[in-house]
């Protein structure tokens, strides 16, 4: 078996990806905009970036990436939604896109992934935002809608998942993670494959997920624009981290954290839609539990996005962009 790759003694703490490697990108014309946010090594701030598009004073959408990708995904849904006269933001977690990468594994946990994108929502004082999340999208920023229930007017849930560990959801997602008795968990094979392999590959390349788990054909200048951010091992620390993160026991910190956010979303009586592609099983099963558990998604005209996989804005981002803008007109 491959040892796990390192960074090496020289790296330092803090990397940046050069600008020269988002130039020309396909499909992606928007101008960087960054906010500065704390710093987890003790002193100092990080650059965060991103995309902001449309007029400052308009209703928000607020969409927020995932695993191992950045704001480049949402490049198709960006221009729908500011033909509707909307504000389209979207960051890059840090150590994704444009944002700063710090270069320690350990630096990256769920609890500051969300602190960055509160500080950047405070920062830019978002308000009136429909938040559109998907994958690990969902938790962090459904950590900060915990946080700031009022900034936020409606939720899109597009193929994202709150994993607690509960004991009811056997048997209710296609990945299984849940508590068997007293001390034992039952975690999914694919799911442990995933988190293993995001750290044991050689070379772990942000594309080839891209690949895997969409539904349509990716073209190769595509493909390459979500390698952009990751040139080196040095740059790639928090994408390798991400899967680690996800929480497999009662008493990792992050099940702790996803029970918060679900006793948040049992008061959350807005607007909450769930928008999931059909052809991704690594997500299935979570639209009931998010229409079942919280308030503000009775009632509402959840779909099922055809021929789409986990990354749904790639595969059909500006249909769902129209779905999107069409539930935000009848929810007004």
């Amino acid at each position: 078996m491959a040892s796990v790759p390192t960074v090496g003694p020289d790296a330092p703490p803090v990397i940046r990806t050069d600008d020269s490697r988002f130039s020309n990108l396909p499909g992606f014309p928007f101008e960087p905009h960054y906010v500065d946010v704390a710093s987890p090594l003790g002193s100092g701030t990080l650059r965060m970036h991103c995309v902001d598009e449309g007029p400052r004073n308009a209703p928000v959408v607020l969409m927020a990436h995932g695993e191992p990708t950045w704001s480049y995904l949402y490049r198709k849904l960006v221009p729908v939604f500011v033909a509707a006269g909307l504000r389209a933001v979207a960051p890059d977690h840090i150590g994704f896109g444009r944002s700063d990468k710090l270069t320690s594994p350990a630096q990256y946990t769920f609890e500051r992934h969300i602190d960055c994108l509160h500080e950047l929502v405070l920062s830019l004082d978002l308000s009136n935002i429909t938040l559109v999340c998907q994958d690990w999208g969902g938790p962090i920023a459904l950590g900060v809608l915990a946080r700031e229930p009022d900034r936020f007017a409606r939720v899109v849930a597009g193929n994202t998942m709150l994993h607690t560990t509960e004991a009811e959801f056997a048997g209710r997602i296609t990945l299984a993670n849940h508590s068997t008795g007293e001390a034992d968990q039952t975690v999914g094979g694919f799911l442990l494959d995933w988190m293993l392999h995001s750290h044991r590959a050689v070379d772990f390349v942000a594309s080839e997920s891209i690949h895997g788990v969409t539904a349509r054909e990716v073209a190769p200048d595509v493909a390459a624009a979500y390698d952009a951010p990751f040139p080196s091992e040095w740059h790639k620390a928090g994408m390798r981290q991400f899967p680690a993160l996800i929480p497999v026991t009662r008493n990792d910190p992050g099940s702790a954290r996803n029970l918060a956010i679900w006793r948040a979303l049992a008061d959350f009586d807005r607007p909450f839609l769930t928008l999931f592609g059909d052809s991704d099983p690594s997500t299935h099963g979570w639209e009931a539990i998010f229409q079942e558990r919280v308030p503000g998604a009775k009632h509402q005209p959840h779909q099922t996005l055809e021929r789409a996989g986990h990354f749904w804005q790639e595969d059909c981002g500006e249909e769902a962009a129209r779905i999107i803008v069409d539930w935000i007109e009848a929810t007004r």
